[in-house]
């Protein structure tokens, strides 16, 4: 029956829903940047990446080949005739793409279909067929540079690791990605491990210890969970400056670990609390000592939430901007982290989304090998101490 002991909850369909929600909100963005990543920049700027396996239709300016690049210009019954293919004249495969209309000016770039003649001045005429061949004659020698041609073409779906290439083998861009990948660990390896160590042994005092105050502490630290990160940026900035770590690995470090400890303490102490206490009181008993126990019994039991809270401060860390931007002041560029060097990319290629998007993804492989590596745990830390 509902609202007895062991028996289904009449809302467990609204939770199943709920969860399936919170994965597509987090699952669509990330297949988003995956699929964009392998797109080409005229993809990404002419359609979202759902359509990235349906033909794209887009306008387009094409040329001609160059008359002067011709070393004779065949004439046929007294006309002049320039033949070729607008999409290989561009730099592209013939046949990729299929013309729906054309025109000349643009004003009117859908004025003719496939196969139409349009006129041109000078008695020059030129035809378009919808893979792209043209047929441009002119009753004197074409001069200069090619016909221009406006045109409505369906491109077959496009996919290219160029992107990659470009960000990971590019000399310009490989060294400052890969610089930007290693001061990333540095900044989130140290950040992760430090405040876990010190939140565990505040953890176990205040779950198993007893002494005046802990009421008081275990209050200030459900206090500090809600106090904004930006509120302790300055005076914060200002105390690492006056003692010299300011300006380096140090003084992140230490800001990750302040910002993350309340969180930590408050994980970690409700899981310790729910321990069976028979084990503890009987390890007191055989003489054991705090930190024995501490280190042999409540730390392999609490490998689940040390998981869990690993799992939020890497995430946290990894992506952090404005802590690095805050603590890491070098003009240099040797503390840079990805999350600067992306920021960098977009402010020196502008609208290459291709190359932002690869750099994107990039820097979030690194927290989808942690989070999936350990999600496991995630859910058994989350629900620490709430089941007595």
């Amino acid at each position: 029956m509902d609202g007895m002991a062991g028996g289904k909850s009449s809302l467990s369909w609204a939770v199943n829903i709920s969860v399936v929600v919170l994965v597509l909100l987090w699952l669509f963005p990330t297949v988003g940047l995956l699929v964009s990543s392998f797109r080409t920049a005229d993809q990404i700027a002419g359609s979202g990446w759902w359509t990235a396996m349906l033909p794209q239709e887009r306008n387009e300016t094409l040329r001609t080949d160059r008359p002067g690049d011709l070393e004779t210009i065949p004439q046929v019954d007294g006309v002049y005739v320039v033949e070729g293919n607008l999409f290989v004249a561009d730099g592209r495969t013939e046949g990729g793409a299929a013309i729906s209309a054309w025109g000349t000016g643009s004003l009117a770039i859908d004025e003719f279909v496939p196969g139409d003649t349009a006129p041109l001045d000078d008695g020059q005429a030129i035809t378009v067929q919808e893979n792209g061949d043209y047929v441009w004659t002119s009753p004197t020698p074409q001069e200069g540079r090619g016909q221009r041609v406006f045109t409505t073409a369906a491109t077959p779906p496009e996919f290219t690791v160029e992107n990659y290439d470009n960000m990971l083998f590019d000399p310009s861009n490989r060294e400052g990605m890969t610089k930007a990948f290693f001061n990333t660990l540095t900044v989130t390896i140290p950040a992760t491990i430090i405040p876990i160590l010190i939140a565990a042994f505040a953890a176990y005092a205040l779950a198993w210890m007893d002494f005046p105050g802990r009421a008081l502490l275990i209050a200030a630290v459900v206090g500090l969970l809600v106090v904004p990160l930006q509120l302790a940026l300055i005076p914060l900035l200002r105390l690492h400056n006056e003692i010299g770590i300011g300006k380096g690995y140090l003084g992140v470090w230490l800001a990750h670990t302040g910002f993350g400890l309340p969180l930590a303490i408050y994980l970690l102490r409700n899981y310790m609390v729910g321990l069976p206490r028979d084990i503890i009181e009987n390890a007191r008993v055989d003489g054991a000592t705090d930190f024995q126990i501490f280190v042999k019994i409540i730390l392999p039991l609490s490998y689940p939430a040390l998981a869990s809270f690993a799992i939020f401060q890497f995430l946290w860390t990894w992506n952090d901007l404005l802590v690095s931007l805050v603590f890491l002041i070098d003009s240099s560029g040797d503390t840079t982290v990805m999350t600067k060097q992306i920021v960098e990319l977009l402010g020196s290629r502008g609208g290459n989304w291709e190359i932002l998007a690869t750099a994107a993804f990039v820097s979030i492989a690194v927290p989808l090998l942690v989070f999936f590596s350990l999600q496991r745990f995630l859910v058994r830390g989350l629900l620490a101490g709430s089941v007595k």
